[in-house]
C-alpha cells in the first residue's frame, strides 16, 4: 500500500505540474523530510529544483513576519507589561506572578490562534468572575476588591502586552497564528505560486483563515487524510474536524473534496496487548521487535504515546537493531546530573541558621557528580557526619581535614547562596570543575550532560542581568524549573534508516506497515479532561474555543491515521492501578473492539514476566576450623549475656556481629534512639547511687537524688551527644520522658524506705566474670557482663538488671528449663542468672537470695523477680537457690556446646 505523501507527489505528477514552483505546507518538519525522500524516489530519473517545504509553524512565521520568542522570554515581557500597566497598584513578585502568568499565556495563545475579539471576550470573563465569586458580597472586602480589579484589567494587560511584542517584531505562538492571518491577503498578492497544504486535520482559527484565503484565491491545493470508514460513521470523533471543513466551506460546494480513501477497513492483525508497568511496556515492546526481520525495521514504527517511556525503551531495544532514528529529544530534567543540581537548590532555597541539614548534605555528597570532584574525600566525609552524629554541618566543619583543592569544592558546593547571581555564579563553577575533571574520551555522554547545563546556567545568568527581577533563590529556582522542563538533548542519526522511534505529534502524515503504540490508556491516549486555563468551559463553548472533547478529538484522528494504512499493529497498555496512565486501558481500544472491521484480525493479550516461586529457605553457614577459633577466643574472653541470647534469636546474627565482627554502619540521630535513652538512664542511676554503695540508703539520699535528676540527665546527654539538641522537638519529649522515669523509680524508693523497709546498696554497675566448668570443651569458657546493681532489701538479696523497656511478670518466670535457650522470650531470664551465677561465684552468696528486673515502662509492677514454678496454676517458688543454678548451668553448658560444636552450623531462624 502507497503511503500518503506518495500518493499525494503521485497525483501532482499526473496533473503535469512542475514540481519545483510548487510550496508544500505540511504539519512538521519531519514530514517534510519524508515529503523529500518520497519526491526523489519518484523523480529519481530526472534533475529538478526542489520546491520549497514549510512546515506549518515556519509558514505562519513567514507570514506573520515576526520572531516566536520561548516561554521564558514571554514570561519576562509579560511582567514588564504587568508592572507597567496600573503602576500605582500593587504587584506581586516575579516567583508570584509566574505561578498564574504562564497559565494566562496559554489563554492569550488560544485567544489569538482562534482570532477572538478580545476586548467582548475579556469583559465576559471579568463578569463571569464577579458573578461566581462575589456577587452575593454585599459589601466587598479589599480582597474581593482586587481580585475583581484583575479580572477588569486583563484586558488592558492583554492588549498591553501585544503592542508590546510587535514594537519588537516578536510574539508568542499565537500572536504569529493571528498576525499571519491579518496578513494573508498582503501575502496572497505577492506570491502566485501553488500551495499545496498536505496532511492536516484540527485547524484552528487562524489557519482556516489562511487555508480559506488561499483556496478562494486559486494558489492552493489542500490534501486532507480522510478514511470513508470515520466520514461515514457521524458519531466517530477521528473525522469531527475533516467533516466540518468539507460540509461547511464554501470552496467545497464547488470543488471536489481530496481525499477519502478506504484504508483502515484493509487486512490488519492488530493485538491489544495488557503488561504490568511502564517498566514492563517498554521489555515488551523491545521483545516485539526482536521478533521482527531487520529487514522490515525501515517500515515499522515505535510510537510512546507516554514520552517518559524514552529511556526504558531505550534501554530495553534488542541488540538486532543497527540503526535508529530518534525523533524526539531526552528531557534534560531525565538525565542524572538534574538531580544534583535539584539537590543544590533544594540545600540553598531554605535559610540556615544552625547550619547545613545533614541529610542534604549527604544527598549531595552521595550524588555522582560530587564523587566525581571529591574522589574518596565524598565518603570520608559522609563517615565523619555519621560518627559525630552532626544534624547541622558547617562548610568550615567539612573543609577542615582537606587540602586547598577539594576545600575550594566543598566551597563551591556548601556555601550559602546570598543571591540569585551568586547561585548562578556558583553554578557555573561547578560545570566547569566537572568538565575539567572529567576524561573527554571514557565520559562523552557526561560532557554533552554537562554542556547543556552550562548553557542553561549562562541563559539565566543573561536573563538575569537583562531583568532586574529575579533576585531571591526561589524565584531563581522556578525559572531554572521552567528551563530544564523545555529543554531536551537532541539524538543524531539517518532519518531514513532502521527503526523510527517517536510521539504522537512526530507520527503525522507518516505511514509504516507495523505500528507499536505504547500507553494506549486513558489519561494518555487521550489525555482527558484536565484543562490548564483559566478561560471557563461555557465561555470557551460560547466563543468556539476548543475544549477537552476537541482536544480527544485530535487524538482520536491521531492515533488511527497511524493505524489505517499499517498491516500490523501492537497496541499495548498498562494494567496496573497506579494512578495517571495506569489500569484503565483506552478507550480507543473499546472503540477498535466494538467497531471491528470484517478484515481485522483483533486479538487481545495480557503479558507478564515469568515470576519465580520465592520459597525462604533458612541460611544455613557450615561452621568452618577459623570459627572454632574465634569461638574459643570469644570463650576465653568471656561471653556475655547479650551473646548468649543474640544467639538464641538468631544463630545468624550472632555470626554476623560476633563471629565476623560485623557492626551496624553509623547513623545521625536527629532524635534519642532506645538505646541511648537506655544508656542515659543506666548512667544516670550509677553516678546517683555510686556513693551509696555499702550503705544503708536514707529517705534523705533518696531526696537528694531527685534534686539532682535535671542536671544529671543533662550532663548524660549532653555526654552520649554534645551536638544534639534536647532544649525543643522530639528530643524534648524523650529528655522529659527520662527524667519522669528516674523521678518515678526515686519516688518508689522513697516510698519503700517510708514504709520501714530497709535498703542496702551492696555494689553498683560491678563487672563480673568467671569460668564455667565445661569438660566436653577442651578450652576454657568464661562468661562476663556487668550488672547493675546488688543491694539487700530487709535482709533479702537482690540481683536487679534495669530495662527501659517493658517487661511483665510472665517474661522472668519459668515452668520448663528446656525452652530457656530455644525460646528469646526467657532472654530476661537468662541474663539476670547469668549476673546472679558470676555474682555467686565470685563472692559466695547466702544460701537463697532473689533476682530480677526493674523496667521503668513497668514500674508499678515494683522488682521483677526471677521465679520458677510446677504448673501453670502452681505457686511461684521466688528463690535462686543451688538447685536453680544447677538446671541453669546444664541448659547453658548446652547452649554453649551448640554454638562450639564443629558439625552444628549457624542455622537461621524465622523472627
Amino acid at each position: 500500500m502507497d503511503s500518503f505523501l506518495k500518493e499525494v507527489i503521485s497525483e501532482l505528477q499526473s496533473k503535469n505540474h512542475d514540481i519545483s514552483e510548487l510550496v508544500f505546507v505540511l504539519p512538521s518538519k519531519r514530514a517534510g523530510l519524508f515529503l523529500k525522500r518520497e519526491l526523489l524516489n519518484i523523480y529519481s530519473d530526472k534533475t529538478f529544483f526542489a520546491p520549497v517545504i514549510y512546515s506549518i509553524e515556519e509558514f505562519i512565521t513567514e507570514l506573520s513576519g515576526l520572531r516566536q520568542i520561548d516561554t521564558i522570554q514571554t514570561l519576562f515581557d509579560f511582567y514588564e507589561t504587568y508592572l507597567n500597566t496600573h503602576a500605582h497598584l500593587e504587584k506581586e513578585s516575579l516567583e508570584v506572578f509566574s505561578s498564574w502568568a504562564q497559565t494566562l499565556v496559554q489563554d492569550f495563545n488560544e485567544i489569538d490562534r482562534y482570532c477572538i475579539d478580545n476586548d467582548s471576550f475579556f469583559s465576559y470573563l471579568s463578569g463571569i468572575q464577579d458573578l461566581n465569586h462575589w456577587y452575593l458580597q454585599k459589601e466587598k472586602t479589599e480582597l474581593i476588591q482586587k481580585y475583581i480589579s484583575f479580572w477588569n484589567n486583563l484586558s488592558e494587560y492583554y492588549t498591553n502586552f501585544k503592542n508590546k511584542l510587535l514594537e519588537k517584531k516578536v510574539g508568542y505562538q499565537g500572536l504569529l497564528y493571528r498576525k499571519a492571518s491579518e496578513n494573508i491577503s498582503s501575502y496572497i498578492k505577492k506570491n502566485t505560486h501553488k500551495h499545496i497544504l498536505v496532511g492536516f486535520n484540527a485547524l484552528n482559527n487562524a489557519e482556516q483563515i489562511i487555508f480559506k484565503s488561499l483556496l478562494e484565491a486559486k494558489i492552493a491545493e489542500v490534501y486532507w487524510d480522510a478514511d470513508t470508514f470515520f466520514l461515514e460513521n457521524k458519531y466517530h470523533e477521528a473525522s469531527l474536524f475533516i467533516r466540518d471543513y468539507k460540509n461547511n466551506w464554501e470552496y467545497y460546494k464547488e470543488n471536489p473534496f481530496k481525499w477519502i480513501r478506504d484504508n483502515f477497513s484493509s487486512s490488519k492483525d492488530i493485538k491489544l496487548i495488557g503488561v504490568p508497568k511502564n517498566i514492563g511496556q517498554a521489555k515488551l515492546a523491545g521483545q516485539i521487535l526482536k521478533s521482527i526481520p531487520s529487514v522490515d525495521l525501515e517500515r515499522t514504527a515505535l510510537v510512546l504515546a507516554d514520552e517518559s517511556l524514552l529511556l526504558p525503551v531505550l534501554n530495553s531495544l534488542p541488540d538486532s537493531i543497527e540503526s535508529l532514528n530518534i525523533t524526539m529529544g531526552l528531557p534534560l530534567k531525565e538525565v542524572p546530573i538534574s538531580s544534583f543540581f535539584e539537590l543544590l537548590f533544594s540545600l540553598h532555597k531554605v535559610t540556615h541558621h544552625k547550619g547545613l541539614y545533614y541529610k542534604s548534605v549527604i544527598e549531595i555528597l552521595n550524588s555522582q557528580p560530587a564523587q566525581w570532584l571529591l574522589g574518596f574525600l565524598a565518603n570520608e566525609l559522609i563517615s565523619k557526619i555519621s560518627k559525630e552524629n552532626l544534624v547541622y554541618v558547617t562548610v568550615e566543619k567539612l573543609q577542615s581535614e582537606t587540602n586547598d583543592a577539594k576545600s575550594r569544592v566543598l566551597e563551591l558546593l556548601f556555601t550559602p547562596w546570598e543571591n540569585a547571581l551568586k547561585a548562578i555564579e556558583q553554578c557555573r563553577k561547578i560545570i566547569q570543575l566537572l568538565k575539567n575533571g572529567l576524561d573527554k574520551e571514557k565520559t562523552p555522554l557526561e560532557l554533552e550532560y554537562i554542556y547543556h547545563f552550562h548553557v542553561v546556567f549562562n541563559r539565566l545568568l543573561a536573563l538575569c542581568n537583562t531583568y532586574q527581577y529575579v533576585v531571591t533563590i526561589s524565584s531563581l529556582y522556578y525559572l531554572y524549573r521552567d528551563i530544564i522542563n523545555s529543554e531536551t538533548l537532541d539524538f543524531r542519526g539517518e532519518p531514513f534508516r532502521g527503526l523510527q522511534l517517536m510521539g504522537m505529534l512526530e507520527s503525522r502524515c507518516l505511514d509504516f506497515d507495523t505500528v507499536i503504540i505504547t500507553s494506549v490508556n486513558e489519561g494518555v491516549l487521550p489525555a482527558g479532561k484536565s484543562m490548564n486555563s483559566f478561560i471557563p468551559y461555557d465561555l470557551k463553548r460560547a466563543y468556539n474555543l476548543p475544549t477537552y472533547k476537541e482536544k480527544d478529538a485530535i487524538y482520536t484522528y491521531h492515533f488511527y491515521r497511524l493505524i489505517q494504512r499499517a498491516k500490523t499493529v501492537y497496541l499495548i497498555y498498562n494494567t496496573e492501578d497506579d494512578g495517571v496512565g495506569g489500569g484503565e486501558k483506552s478507550r480507543f481500544l473499546y472503540q477498535l473492539e466494538i467497531d471491528k472491521v470484517q478484515k481485522h484480525e483483533l486479538s487481545k493479550y495480557i503479558a507478564s514476566s515469568e515470576i519465580p516461586k520465592l520459597s525462604h529457605e533458612p541460611l544455613v553457614i557450615p561452621k568452618e576450623i577459623s570459627i572454632i577459633e574465634r569461638v574459643k577466643e570469644l570463650a576465653l574472653n568471656g561471653l556475655s549475656p547479650s551473646a548468649l541470647t543474640a544467639y538464641i534469636r538468631n544463630p545468624i546474627d550472632f555470626y554476623y556481629k560476633y563471629i565476623l565482627g560485623i557492626k551496624e554502619s553509623d547513623q545521625v540521630e536527629e532524635t534519642i534512639a532506645a538505646n541511648t535513652l537506655g544508656t542515659v538512664i543506666h548512667n544516670t542511676l550509677e553516678d546517683l547511687y555510686k556513693p551509696l554503695e555499702n550503705k544503708y540508703v536514707s529517705v534523705a539520699d533518696v531526696e537528694k537524688m531527685i534534686a539532682r535528676i535535671d542536671e544529671e540527665i543533662k550532663y548524660h546527654f549532653r555526654k552520649e551527644y554534645s551536638k544534639l539538641d534536647i532544649t525543643q522537638g522530639k528530643n524534648l519529649l524523650i529528655f522529659e520522658v527520662a527524667k519522669r522515669y528516674i523521678y518515678n523509680f526515686l519516688k518508689s524508693e522513697e516510698k519503700l524506705l517510708k514504709s520501714g523497709s530497709q535498703l542496702k546498696i551492696l555494689a553498683i554497675e560491678s563487672n563480673l566474670k568467671t569460668e564455667l566448668e565445661i569438660p566436653e570443651l577442651d578450652f576454657p569458657v568464661f562468661i562476663k557482663g556487668k550488672v547493675d546493681r546488688i543491694d539487700e532489701l530487709d535482709g533479702v538479696l537482690r540481683i536487679i538488671d534495669y530495662k527501659t523497656g517493658k517487661v511483665n511478670k510472665s517474661d522472668v518466670v519459668l515452668m520448663d528449663w528446656e525452652v530457656i535457650t530455644d525460646d528469646y522470650k526467657y532472654s530476661k531470664i537468662v541474663q539476670v542468672l547469668a549476673y546472679a551465677y558470676m555474682q555467686h561465684n565470685e563472692q559466695p552468696l547466702s544460701s537463697s537470695f532473689q533476682a530480677g528486673i526493674i523496667s521503668f515502662k513497668n514500674l508499678k509492677e515494683g522488682f521483677l523477680k526471677f521465679g520458677t514454678k510446677t504448673s501453670v496454676r502452681g505457686k511461684v517458688d521466688y528463690e535462686v537457690t543451688s538447685d536453680v543454678f544447677e538446671e541453669y548451668l546444664l541448659q547453658l553448658k548446652k547452649l554453649i556446646m551448640e554454638i562450639s560444636t564443629l558439625e552444628i552450623p549457624f542455622t537461621e531462624k524465622e523472627v
